[in-house]
């Protein structure tokens, strides 16, 4: 039977149910907003994960009550939350410029983000970043001995390592004179480094690994290589202003990626360049125990809005897909002039 011309055809929606289902959204996003608790909640998740307990213990409330709080902001998605283990994570969501509220989410993150937080959430969520930092570190003091073994059970080094050298080379760098390496491991990709620069910084919070980077380097027989015994957040102390940096299969190793993402944006030179090689999301729980993983693995928009937050600019990427059901994202990122 022929349709009518007046009737809406089978997929289409009517016009007052799409009023119905936009009006009901906004409804949604302005209620989530309309908390000082939860606009604060937004305000700390913009840089960060956090699990239900932990934002509890962040804003002084009770479990339950934090999460109804995520639950409504997370139907006015605002919030997305992930699995990391046995937990669950929450973090601010992208705004996706297909989005009918679009414009609304973008000038409230804005917005959000120029309220002042209190120094007691301050202080927590500080707490909270050296405890992950203290337990990856404890972590690697305890297993720097079977570092590579525990690492290729994921993405052993000469799976990505002459991408990651090969990339390199084919980056524009306006100046070679000083490259930086964050969480060297075993040292191994330092030689690409040192043939490449004139200096090479390797930095690392583990001590036990610097000394390994230690060790490869003097087999390798590089002079130019300097080692720093801290996190990212010390370059500015050192001074370290790279043409280059690297940082390989390190990320989900770190208590904030955001961070790491402005610190290595404050140690380029303007037109520098970042090559970053990460695991993409998985869903593999094991690994957080065996190989000292605080999250698992990330999406490639994840790096993208991180760098695009700390004023880095997306360059060529590439994505290895692993026999044993991981994947390896490869980025290049630099700096804005």
């Amino acid at each position: 039977m022929t349709q009518s011309a007046t009737a809406p055809a089978a997929n289409d929606t009517p016009a007052a149910e799409t009023d119905t289902s936009a009006s009901d959204t906004l409804a949604s996003l302005l209620k989530a907003a309309g908390d000082p608790l939860r606009l604060q909640i937004l305000a700390i998740l913009a840089q960060n994960s956090y699990g239900v307990s932990e934002l509890a213990r962040i804003f002084d409330v009770r479990q339950s009550g934090m999460s109804h709080h995520l639950k409504l902001l997370t139907a006015a998605g605002l919030t997305t939350s992930r699995r990391e283990g046995n937990s669950i994570y929450y973090r601010r969501t992208m705004v996706l410029p297909d989005h009918p509220l679009a414009d609304l989410q973008q000038a409230l993150f804005h917005s959000v983000d120029q309220l002042a937080t209190e120094p007691a959430i301050d202080a927590q969520c500080r707490a909270i970043g050296d405890e992950r930092a203290q337990a990856s570190k404890q972590f690697f003091a305890d297993n720097a001995h079977k570092f590579r073994a525990q690492q290729d059970l994921i993405a052993s080094y000469p799976v990505y390592g002459e991408q990651v050298a090969q990339l390199l080379s084919n980056t524009p760098f306006k100046s070679r004179h000083l490259a930086l390496e964050v969480g060297p491991g075993q040292g191994e990709f330092l030689p690409a480094l040192a043939k490449r620069f004139a200096h090479v910084v390797a930095l690392d919070s583990a001590d036990a690994m610097l000394e390994h980077s230690r060790e490869a380097a003097t087999q390798a027989r590089l002079s130019n290589v300097e080692f720093i015994h801290g996190d990212t957040s010390s370059l500015a102390q050192h001074r370290v202003l790279a043409d280059g940096i690297v940082m390989n299969m390190v990320l989900h190793h770190t208590p904030s990626p955001a961070d790491i993402f402005k610190d290595l944006s404050a140690a380029l030179t303007p037109g520098g360049a970042l090559i970053v090689t990460e695991l993409c999301r998985h869903e593999q729980d094991w690994a957080r125990e065996n190989c000292g993983d605080l999250w698992q693995g990330f999406e490639p928009a994840d790096l993208t809005q991180w760098a695009e937050d700390a004023g880095l600019e997306d360059g060529q990427s590439m994505y290895i897909a692993l026999r044993n059901g991981f994947q390896v994202q490869l980025r290049q990122f630099f700096k804005r002039v």
